[in-house]
């Protein structure tokens, strides 16, 4: 795998193949497979990679490559670790949710006893 060019925002299917030791033709396939990996299309209709592309290609090629899973089971292996981080993500958000309640009804029971 080959270094990333710094500041850059956008790379073409040539450059990912190239940071990440894939054929295209794979990216390609990968991206009829995996329907998280959505690269953008420019006027022209080539793809434009984004970091976070590139970050999910790296972890399908992982699984696939190094565990041994098939394209199924990266699937599986990668819904799964979607679902756990949005729970996470959910409970945080509860939390944050039930703190600003919690400090809105403080500030409502000082205003109610500055008027009484």
């Amino acid at each position: 795998m080959t270094s990333r060019p710094p500041g850059k925002l956008y790379y073409s299917i040539g450059e990912v193949a190239e940071m990440t030791d894939l054929e295209p033709s794979v990216l390609r396939f990968w991206e009829s497979e995996f329907s998280q990996l959505r690269p953008k299309k420019n006027r022209a209709g080539n793809r434009m990679y984004r970091e976070k592309d590139i970050k999910f290609i790296l972890e399908i090629k992982r699984l696939t490559r190094e565990e041994g899973y098939t394209i199924a089971g990266a699937k599986k292996k990668i819904q799964e670790s979607y679902k756990a981080t949005d729970e996470a993500s959910d409970a945080a958000d509860r939390e944050a949710a039930l703190d600003l309640l919690a400090s809105i009804r403080a500030e409502l029971v000082e205003l109610r006893e500055m008027l009484e």
